[in-house]
């Protein structure tokens, strides 16, 4: 297990299924390639894009077990699975994880308490997992299902501070709370990675070191360019996430199923079946949004290599 966790980009790994709602493991070797051959740092896998909501115990433990095989340390893991209600079961879910190989057990916030309840009962939850997994480090995720509730810079803090939550996948979405946060969280092992593509070069520039967002199952390899034409000062970069976050708005169509449909149009033997929304519901202008979508996406491409060719980045 490593005790670190790499800046750069996460993508939210889905779970390919076959025709009868079995998990397609050799869909799922092709997404793990897709994710190492578009440079990405790691996976987030079994996240809620991964539908884990609607996978059993025993079928988390043979995907982590999976993905860890194929990936061959190429990339780092972090992992979550954590779905159950109460602390005994969360605490067998999110060690198993590690004991797959996850580089960090991802706990979801909103299983930590109740909407109504107070944060102190999250700290007091969490402190309770970290003690039950003493060899473990963790990650944190706010996750917007069933609830979303968003960490405070005060939880980021004390987080931070255990030395041993070394990853969250944010998702407040505001600039202002990403710049508390990762003031919070500097000098420590906590890496920030933002979820939302819209704020993600602001938030980049006060020192949140990542993307663990949807999007990379579309173009992880823009995302991995974005924050390489940044770090090179290159002005490009502006350009580049106004393009993202345009293209993030494809989201909203019916994702998960969009994802897959996508990653079939470029050639994966994946198809579009999913536990979490109806494919059925997959229509003629969805199919045509999308091969417009990798139409600007070839455009960018050929954009950033030109650019970056020119400045000998």
């Amino acid at each position: 297990m490593n005790t670190s966790i790499r800046p750069g980009v996460y993508p939210t790994m889905i779970t390919p299924f076959d025709s009868g709602n079995a998990i397609d493991y050799g869909a799922v070797d092709e997404l793990v390639e897709y994710y190492a051959a578009s440079g990405c740092d790691g996976i987030f896998a079994l996240c809620q894009s991964s539908e884990i909501f609607f996978l059993s115990d025993e079928e988390k433990r043979s995907l982590m077990k999976h993905i860890y095989a194929v990936n061959k340390g190429r990339m780092q893991l972090v992992a979550s699975s954590h779905t159950a209600e109460d602390l005994p079961a969360q605490i067998r879910q999110l060690g198993m994880m590690a004991e797959e190989g996850a580089d960090a057990s991802v706990i979801i916030l909103n299983r930590t308490a109740r909407s109504y309840e107070s944060e102190d009962v999250c700290r007091s939850n969490i402190e309770k997992i970290l003690n039950a997994l003493p060899d473990v480090r963790f990650g944190v995720y706010e996750c917007p299902y069933p609830y979303k509730r968003v960490a405070s810079p005060e939880l980021i803090r004390w987080c931070a501070q255990t030395g041993r939550i070394v990853f969250i996948k944010d998702t407040c979405c505001r600039v202002e709370q990403l710049e508390v946060k990762q003031k919070a969280a500097n000098g420590t092992p906590l890496t920030i990675y933002n979820a939302n593509t819209a704020t993600l070069l602001d938030s980049m520039k006060l020192g949140v070191k990542g993307y663990s967002g949807v999007m990379a199952n579309f173009h992880a390899d823009l995302y991995v360019a974005l924050i390489r034409l940044f770090k090179a000062g290159n002005p490009l970069a502006e350009d580049l996430q106004a393009f993202l976050t345009t293209a993030s708005w494809i989201e909203n169509q019916l994702y998960p199923v969009n994802a897959k449909v996508y990653r079939r149009m470029l050639g994966m033997h994946i198809g579009p079946h999913t536990r979490a929304r109806d494919p059925s519901l997959w229509n003629a202008t969805f199919d045509s949004e999308l091969r417009q979508l990798l139409r600007m996406e070839r455009h960018w491409r050929e954009r950033v290599a030109t650019c970056e060719g020119q400045r000998g980045v």
